[in-house]
């Protein structure tokens, strides 16, 4: 089971949160950027090349201490097929210091479309008489929103290969309630009917730790909700996004965890990446920032639960 091997590395660090390797180039320190530049001009493989760069140190820093990374597909398209290799070789990276890795990617399609996603980011494509792993994440962010048709897929893959899901249900952004919040015929809300699919999908696939394949996103900046929604999903693994630059504080989040403070990964971009710029200190001390971000953030979060 892919969240019990995440689970694992959460009891083996005591650190239940992710770092969300989200990169721009102006995050990067300028000594980086002018390596990079100097030698390629100011192009989308120099800016590509950098970020790799910025994400090895990072990952170098932090990776016996966090469990995980998430890398935000978006952040590498925009680079075009220099971020797009970037990617891939930032989550080849990571794994190969033992971290979990989540593509961010929020993919929403049906019948071979969502086939196309799910071997590009989960699965395989053969080529000739090879078996090919494209991006090879251990777990990906979807949405949900069009039926059961576009998680059927993910499921076959995520029981085959050992991967995992996590479905949109209460997104930290502030009009998330535009919609989500509304209720339907039967009295649930848009948000807790997902939930209750998310727990659906995944009965077949229980872990040991009793969390299927199948979690579900839930912002920390509703702890109410977040509170609620563990208790209605006793088998779904929670990815919480919205903590500190969105908002959402460390003691609102104990409600996302179980008894035995596990359940649910705390999700932190920005900053751990732009650290050093909070702290003020030298831009070439950015991954030991980073490090002493996400020891703050570890302690911060599990003074609060009971790991």
């Amino acid at each position: 089971m892919s969240f019990d091997r995440l689970i694992e590395k959460i009891i083996e660090t005591k650190n239940p949160t992710v770092v969300g390797l989200d990169p721009r180039l102006e995050y990067v320190p300028s000594h980086i950027q002018r390596r990079y530049l100097e030698d390629d001009g100011w192009t989308l493989k120099a800016a590509a090349k950098a970020i790799y760069a910025f994400n090895q140190a990072i990952i170098d820093e932090i990776h016996d201490i966090v469990p995980a990374i998430k890398p935000q597909a978006a952040y590498y398209e925009m680079y075009g097929h220099y971020g797009i290799r970037t990617l891939e070789k930032t989550i080849r990276y990571a794994k190969l210091n033992g971290m979990f890795v989540i593509t961010d990617g929020k993919r929403n399609d049906i019948g071979a479309t969502m086939d196309a996603y799910t071997s590009a980011h989960l699965g395989t494509v053969t080529i000739g008489e090879n078996e090919v792993e494209p991006f090879g994440a251990d777990a990906l962010t979807v949405n949900g929103y069009l039926g059961t048709d576009g998680i059927d897929p993910l499921l076959k893959v995520c029981r085959s290969r050992d991967k995992g899901i996590y479905v949109l249900v209460k997104t930290s952004n502030p009009s998330s309630g535009e919609l989500q919040d509304m209720k339907l015929a039967d009295g649930r809300t848009i948000y807790e009917t997902m939930g209750d699919m998310c727990e659906k999908w995944g009965a077949e696939a229980i872990g040991k730790y009793g969390y299927s394949d199948v979690g579900a996103v839930v912002g920390a900046t509703y702890p109410a909700m977040l509170t609620e929604l563990r208790q209605r999903l006793p088998h779904t693994m929670f990815l919480v996004p919205g903590y500190g630059a969105q908002g959402g504080g460390a003691e609102g989040l104990k409600g996302a965890f179980d008894e035995k403070g596990l359940g649910a990964i705390v999700n932190s971009s920005r900053a751990v990446m732009c650290a050093y710029k909070k702290e003020g200190c030298d831009e070439r001390e950015f991954a030991q920032a980073a490090r002493r971000e996400v020891i703050r953030m570890r302690d911060d979060i599990c003074q609060y639960i009971n790991l």
